[in-house]
């Protein structure tokens, strides 16, 4: 099967078959066909002649932190749709919330070689800032604003703030939040922020007795909510900086009999919302900051744009009854 072949079969020009291989402009139209013949034929273009045409190892190193998570599964389809779209292949390396991991990953990227980097990001330290900054090939950093860097981040800090409000508008005044690490600037440090920001402008605070904070697991959750609910009868609303952490919370709820403290979280994840029903939770387009994360990349790679980009995505509370 040839170029020629394929184009004949979609109804196309060689020249727009060429140019979809290499990521160029093809209307969506033809892009269609050309996918469903390439899709019918099971047709997989020359690497090495590629490589050699275009200088180019078609390759985007992805490094996420963990893959046992729903948010960071949507953001990986989104940027292997982008790159399958486009002629790429994504080498995925997982460094299990280590930081020092994902400095080796960069290196290794940057030797193995690939065209460029996306980093699915939590933890971005002075280290990191270094790195990045000092990369030769291109990078977009997800889920964390870096300044200085291209990145796609989400507007966790109004997000937050918006909760905080509509618990409050409720009628509620003991509203608890259970955190994460501040390190975490998206997850952490500014939903934190937004919350407390939100309970001021209703002129509440957050109580330091009603703050607790976790790790990104069930367990966590469950052991950190327990120990709030056991010693904050008057408790009405826990607010969980993920749906993950919301989940252990419930389960605390569920053995203690607090099934009337309501309990909200971020991430609208999609296997909680079957166990429970749903809760009141943020949905963030998690798989749209993928495929915006490859696509900013892909206009670099490709030479269309130098400058860092900051793009930052919006969200929905949902949930609400």
């Amino acid at each position: 099967m040839t170029i020629k072949e394929i184009a004949v079969l979609a109804g196309v020009s060689s020249a727009a078959v060429s140019r979809y291989m290499n990521g160029g402009y093809v209307s969506e139209e033809k892009r269609e066909k050309i996918r469903q013949a390439i899709e019918e034929t099971g047709y997989r273009p020359s690497v090495q002649a590629r490589t050699l045409r275009t200088k180019r190892a078609c390759l985007v190193g992805v490094i996420v932190p963990k893959i046992n998570s729903e948010s960071i599964s949507r953001v990986t389809a989104g940027i292997s749709q982008v790159l399958s779209e486009n002629g790429y292949q994504m080498v995925l390396s997982i460094t299990d919330n280590n930081p020092q991991r994902e400095l080796e990953a960069m290196d290794l990227f940057v030797h193995y070689p690939v065209d460029g980097i996306i980093l699915v990001g939590t933890v971005i330290t002075g280290k990191h800032k270094k790195v990045l900054e000092e990369l030769s090939v291109p990078i977009v950093v997800v889920g964390q604003k870096v300044r200085g860097v291209s990145c796609v981040y989400h507007d966790d800090y109004d997000a937050a703030k918006d909760m905080a409000q509509l618990m409050a508008e409720k009628g509620k005044t003991r509203i608890a939040y259970l955190g994460v690490t501040r390190a975490d600037k998206a997850a952490g440090a500014r939903r934190e922020d937004g919350f407390s920001a939100g309970l001021r402008e209703k002129k509440l605070v957050l109580d330091r007795e009603l703050y607790r904070q976790a790790d990104f697991t069930m367990e966590s959750g469950y052991e950190q909510g327990r120990d709030l609910l056991e010693k904050n009868k008057d408790v009405e609303v826990i607010t969980c900086a993920t749906d993950t952490i919301a989940a252990g919370v419930i389960e605390a709820c569920t053995l203690l009999g607090r099934k009337e403290v309501l309990v909200t979280g971020f991430g609208d994840n999609q296997f909680l919302k079957a166990v429970t029903g749903g809760i009141p939770t943020v949905h963030f387009g998690y798989k749209t900051s993928g495929i915006k994360g490859a696509e900013l990349l892909l206009e670099q790679v490709e030479e269309k744009s130098q400058l860092p980009v900051e793009m930052k995505l919006g969200y929905e509370i949902v949930g609400i009854k």
